[in-house]
C-alpha cells in the first residue's frame, strides 16, 4: 500500500494532550477496501504503546480477519442497542464515550447515518461533539462522501452518493492520512472477498468498482490531499517568513494590464496551467504612474480580468510603487513557479528612461521560471488607435500661469530695493508651484520658462537684457525648469489618483448602501424592491427585476416605480430572455441586441442564473461609459447574491414547515395508532362480550363491561377534543364566551369528568372559602382542569396523592394541580407546554403531548398565564393564574338595570 508518511509520534502525542479542543485525524481513501480502518487501528495501537488513553468508539471490520485481530487489546465502549422497524441495531454510545473521556477516540465511517432515536442524525455530528469536549478523534472517510465532490463522483461513476460530509469537517482536521492502493490490487481484494461478501463483491465489481472509476476516485483523493499540503506549505512559509517559491507544486501567474496584448498572455497562461495541471493567477499591479487613465483603458482592463475569470483564473489586483516588486512579492507569497509576462515594443531609450519591468522581474526571479512573450506591432498599434483622442489643452491654464507670473514680477520689481537676488528668485517659484498644483505640467513649465526670462531680464546683470553675465545662473535656470516639471508631473499624478479614488469611493458607497439595505430584509419581494429602488437611485434611471418561474419563463417581480412596467414591451422582454438564457449582457451599449432601449444584465451565481436586472437610462451615452457599465455589473452581482440568499432562506422556511408537517404527521399517526386503537380495542371487546355471551354475565359484570365502554369512549372523546382545540388555537378562530365562573364549580365538574381513574387515587381539594369569581369561558376553563388532572394521573405513581389548591393572590386567582410523581428537569420546565413535547418517563405514558399546550393557549387567551415548577416534597406543580373580576356579578347586574 502507498500511504502518506506519518508525522513524528512525539508531535502527535503532544497534540493529543490539548484539553481545549480535540484534534481530528482523518484516514482518507479513494474507496472501500483500501485499508483505512486497518491503518487507523495500527496507528491507534502505536499511540496506545506510547501511553495514550485510546478507546474504540466504533470500528467496522466487515468480517475481515486481519482487521479483527487489530481490535484485540484495544479498549472499547460497548455500542448502544436501538430498536428500529422491529429490528435491533447497534450504534456508537456517544454519552458513554463522553463520560469515559479518553485522550483518543476511534470512530470509524465518518459519513455514516445514525439510526433514528440517536442524538444526532449523522456520525460526523457525534465527532464534532467529541472534539468540542476536548477528545481527539481518529476517523475514516472515502473521498466520494465529500460534499463538494458529490456531483463529480456521480458524473464519473454514475452512482449518486447519498451520505455526504461537509467540507469544513476535513478543513478543520489537524491531519489527513491518505490511504491508497493501485486499482488492480483493490479489484483483486474484492474478488478474494476481503471487502464484501461474494454476492455483493460481484455486483460492486460490475457497477462501481470498475478500473476507470477507481482511478478517477484515486485522482480525486490525491488532488484533495495535495491541495491541503500546498495550503500547509504556504501557511508554513508565511508563519516562518521563508521566501518562496518552494518547488513542491506548479502554480502559474500571468501579468495583465489594459493592453490588448494581455488577452494573448491570459490564453497562453491558461494552456500552460492546463498542461501542468496547476492553479493559475491573473495579476494586475497599479502604480501611480501606470493607472488606467482613460475609460477605454479601464474597460480593456475589466475585459481582460473577465476573460481570465472565465478561463478559471484567480484574479488579483495590487497597488504599489513598482510593478516588478509587486509581482515578485506576490509570487513568493503564493508559491508561484511559473510567471508569464509580456514585453512591449518599446525602444531602448524608453527602457533606459522608464526602466524595463521584464528585466527587473527576470533579475530578481530567484528560481521562478519566467516566460516572456514579445508584443506584436499590430497589437501595439491597436493599443494606440483605441486610445481616445486627446483634447487640446484650453488656453485658460496657460494664460492664468502667465498672469500670475506678471503679478509676481510687478511685486518683485516694487520690492527689489528691499530684497536680495536670492529672495526674488524664491518668489518666482510661487507661480510655478501654483500652476503645477492647479493646472499640471504644461502650465507649470510655461510659467517656469516665463519666470526665467523675466528674472533674467529684470534682475540678472546686465539688467534689461537677456544676456547672462554669470554662467552659474544657467544652472539655476535648469533647476528651475526641473522643479516645474517634477511638481507638475507629481500634481497631475496626484489628481489622477484622487479622481480614481473618488470613483472607487462612489462605487463602493453605492454598493455598500445597497448591500446594507438588502441585508436588513429576508423576504424575497422586499429584497427585490430594495434592489430596484437603490439601483434606480444610483444610476438615475428606470429599473426592473425579473425572475424565472417554475416553467423557466421570466416574470416581472419588482420595479423602481409603477411607470417602469411600460419598459417591458415584447422586444425588451425578448432581450431580457436572451440575457437570462445565455448569461450575457444584452441591450443598448452591448454587443447583443443593441437595438432595444434598455440594458439587461443576468443575475448570475455560481450555481445558476437567477434572473435579469433591466435598466433604462435617459441619456444613451451613459451606456457606453465603462465606469457606469462596471458599476451596473457590480449591482447585478450583488443583486444575484441577494436573490440567491432570499430564495435559499425561503427554501429553508419551506423545509422547516415540511419538517414540522412531518413531525405533526408522525405524532398524529402515533397517537392514532395508540390513543384511538387502545380504547377502541377495549370498547370492541366489551361490546363483543355483551353481544355474544349475553346470558353468561351477571349484572355486576355487565356493569363493569359497560363502564369499560364508557371510559374508552370518554378517552377517545378527550383525544378528539384535544385535536380540535389545537386546530382552533392554530387557526385563530377561538372565541371566548366569558361569564362569571365559580372556581369550586369548575373543579367539581372537572373531577367528575375525569371519572373512575381519579376515584382510585387520594384526592385533596383546598379552595379558599371567600375566593372571588372569575370572568372566563366556563367550558374552556373546565377543559384546562381536565387536562391538568389527566396529566397528573399519567405522570404520578398509582396510589399517590393528587391535590388541587385555589387561592387569591393580589388581583389574581391562582389554581394549582399538584402530583407526587418524578420532578421535571429544570431545562424542561418551559418546554412541557410545547406541542407534542413529552417528557421521558420509565412509565408507559399515552397521549399526544397536546394537553398542556392546549391549556396554555386557553389560559393565555383569557389574559392569564400557566407555569410549571417542581414540588420540594417531590412531584410537579402546574399553576394557572387568572385575573379576578374588578366587579362581582351583582354589581354588573345592578349597573345593567340602572342603564
Amino acid at each position: 500500500m502507498e500511504r502518506e508518511k506519518r508525522a513524528d509520534p512525539d508531535a502527535l502525542l503532544a497534540s493529543l494532550t490539548d484539553d481545549k479542543h480535540g484534534r481530528l485525524t482523518v484516514f482518507l481513501g479513494a474507496a472501500a477496501g483500501v485499508g483505512k480502518t486497518y491503518d487507523m487501528l495500527e496507528a491507534a495501537r502505536e499511540r496506545l504503546a506510547e501511553g495514550v488513553d485510546v478507546v474504540i468508539g466504533w470500528a467496522e471490520t466487515h468480517g475481515r480477519a486481519e482487521t479483527e485481530n487489530l481490535l484485540k487489546g484495544l479498549p472499547a465502549v460497548p455500542p448502544r442497542r436501538l430498536q428500529y422497524r422491529g429490528k435491533e441495531f447497534g450504534e456508537m454510545d456517544l454519552d458513554a464515550l463522553l463520560a469515559r473521556r479518553p485522550q483518543l477516540a476511534l470512530v470509524d465511517e465518518l459519513a455514516h447515518t445514525n439510526i433514528p432515536g440517536s442524538r444526532h442524525t449523522r456520525r460526523y455530528q457525534d465527532v464534532e461533539e467529541l472534539l468540542a469536549a476536548g477528545i481527539n478523534v481518529y476517523t475514516t472517510l472515502n473521498i466520494q462522501h465529500l460534499e463538494t465532490l458529490n456531483d463529480i463522483v456521480a458524473q464519473v461513476t454514475g452512482v449518486t452518493v447519498r451520505e455526504t460530509v461537509p467540507d469544513q469537517i476535513l478543513e478543520k482536521a489537524a491531519q489527513i492520512h491518505l490511504v491508497d492502493i493501485p486499482a488492480e490490487e483493490l479489484i483483486q481484494r474484492l474478488k478474494e472477498g476481503k471487502v464484501y461478501v461474494p454476492g455483493q463483491a460481484a455486483e460492486a465489481l460490475r457497477k462501481f468498482f470498475r478500473p476507470g472509476n477507481i482511478n478517477a476516485l484515486r485522482e480525486l483523493a490525491l488532488r484533495y490531499t495535495a491541495k491541503r499540503v500546498d495550503r500547509q506549505v504556504e501557511s508554513y512559509m508565511r508563519v516562518h517568513g521563508i521566501p518562496g517559491p518552494w518547488p513542491t507544486g506548479e502554480r502559474v501567474m500571468v501579468c495583465i494590464s489594459p493592453s490588448p496584448f494581455s488577452a494573448q498572455l491570459i490564453r497562453t497562461a491558461k494552456r500552460m496551467a492546463e498542461g501542468l495541471k496547476a492553479e493559475w493567477l491573473a495579476v494586475n499591479v497599479e502604480t501611480p504612474r501606470r493607472l488606467p487613465v482613460s475609460e477605454a483603458e479601464k474597460d480593456r482592463l475589466a475585459r481582460n480580468k473577465r476573460l481570465a475569470e472565465e478561463l478559471g483564473a484567480e484574479t488579483i489586483s495590487l497597488t504599489g510603487n513598482d510593478v516588478a516588486e509587486g509581482l515578485l512579492e506576490l509570487a513568493g507569497k503564493r508559491n508561484v513557479s511559473q510567471i508569464v509576462i509580456g514585453k512591449p515594443l518599446h525602444n531602448k531609450f524608453w527602457d533606459w528612461v522608464h526602466g524595463s519591468i521584464v528585466d527587473r522581474v527576470i533579475r530578481h526571479s530567484q528560481g521562478i521560471s519566467i516566460h516572456v512573450l514579445p508584443g506584436k506591432a499590430k497589437q501595439e498599434q491597436e493599443k494606440i488607435t483605441t486610445r481616445p483622442e486627446r483634447r487640446s489643452f484650453p488656453a485658460y491654464p496657460y494664460a492664468g500661469s502667465l498672469f500670475i507670473m506678471l503679478l509676481v514680477t510687478a511685486m518683485a520689481v516694487l520690492a527689489s530695493p528691499y530684497l536680495t537676488l536670492v529672495n526674488i528668485a524664491m518668489i518666482y517659484l510661487l507661480p510655478v508651484l501654483i500652476s503645477a498644483v492647479r493646472w499640471g505640467t504644461g502650465p507649470a513649465v510655461i510659467a517656469a520658462a516665463a519666470g526665467i526670462l523675466v528674472f533674467d531680464y529684470f534682475f540678472v546683470p546686465p539688467t534689461y537684457s537677456f544676456t547672462v553675465g554669470d554662467l552659474r545662473y544657467l544652472i539655476s535656470f535648469s533647476i528651475f525648469l526641473l522643479v516645474a516639471f517634477l511638481t507638475g508631473t507629481l500634481s497631475a499624478r496626484l489628481r489622477q489618483q484622487i479622481t480614481s479614488a473618488r470613483q472607487r469611493e462612489t462605487r463602493t458607497a453605492a454598493l455598500y448602501a445597497l448591500s446594507r439595505e438588502i441585508a436588513a430584509v429576508a423576504e424575497l419581494r422586499q429584497v427585490l424592491a430594495s434592489v430596484a429602488r437603490k439601483v434606480a437611485e444610483s444610476v438615475e434611471g428606470q429599473v426592473v427585476v425579473l425572475l424565472s418561474d417554475k416553467n423557466g419563463k421570466l416574470v416581472l417581480q419588482a420595479c423602481s416605480s409603477n411607470q417602469d412596467r411600460s419598459l417591458l414591451n415584447e422586444n425588451e422582454l425578448a432581450a431580457a430572455t436572451w440575457a437570462f438564457e445565455h448569461g450575457e449582457a444584452t441591450g443598448r451599449g452591448t454587443d447583443n441586441l443593441g437595438g432595444v432601449k434598455g440594458i439587461y444584465l443576468p443575475l448570475r451565481t455560481e450555481q445558476s442564473t437567477r434572473g435579469v436586472l433591466g435598466i433604462k437610462i435617459e441619456s444613451a451615452k451613459q451606456y457606453l461609459q465603462p465606469e457606469q457599465r462596471r458599476l451596473l455589473e457590480a449591482f447585478a452581482g450583488l443583486a444575484a447574491v441577494a436573490v440567491a440568499r432570499a430564495q435559499l432562506a425561503e427554501q429553508a422556511r419551506e423545509a422547516h414547515l415540511l419538517a414540522e408537517s412531518e413531525r405533526l404527521r408522525v405524532a398524529l399517526f402515533n397517537s392514532l395508532s395508540h390513543d384511538l386503537r387502545t380504547p377502541l380495542a377495549s370498547i370492541i371487546g366489551a361490546v363483543t362480550g355483551l353481544l355474544e355471551q349475553e346470558n353468561i354475565y351477571s349484572p355486576a359484570a355487565r356493569h363493569d363491561l359497560l363502564q369499560t365502554i364508557q371510559q374508552g369512549a370518554m378517552r377517545m372523546n378527550r383525544f378528539v377534543g384535544n385535536l380540535l382545540d389545537m386546530a382552533r388555537l392554530e387557526s385563530g378562530v377561538l372565541k371566548l364566551n366569558k361569564e362569571w365562573c365559580d372556581i369550586q364549580d369548575v373543579v367539581g365538574v372537572a373531577v367528575s369528568r375525569v371519572g373512575e381513574p381519579l376515584n382510585k387515587r387520594s384526592l385533596r381539594i383546598d379552595i379558599q372559602p371567600d375566593l372571588p369569581l372569575v370572568k372566563a369561558d366556563y367550558v374552556l376553563l373546565e377543559q384546562v382542569m381536565v387536562n391538568l388532572l389527566d396529566n397528573a394521573l399519567k405522570y404520578s405513581d398509582a396510589g399517590s396523592e393528587i391535590a388541587i389548591a385555589a387561592r387569591k393572590i393580589d388581583q389574581n386567582v391562582s389554581i394549582s394541580v399538584i402530583d407526587r410523581g418524578p420532578n421535571i428537569p429544570p431545562e424542561d420546565l418551559e418546554r412541557v407546554f410545547d406541542k407534542f413535547y413529552r417528557l421521558h418517563s420509565p412509565r408507559q405514558v399515552s397521549g399526544t403531548g397536546l394537553g398542556l399546550a392546549i391549556s396554555k393557549g386557553f389560559i393565555e387567551a383569557h389574559g392569564g398565564r400557566i407555569e410549571a415548577s417542581n414540588n420540594p416534597a417531590g412531584g410537579v406543580v402546574i399553576t394557572i393564574i387568572l385575573p379576578s373580576g374588578a366587579e362581582g356579578p351583582e354589581e354588573v347586574l345592578d349597573e345593567g338595570k340602572r342603564g
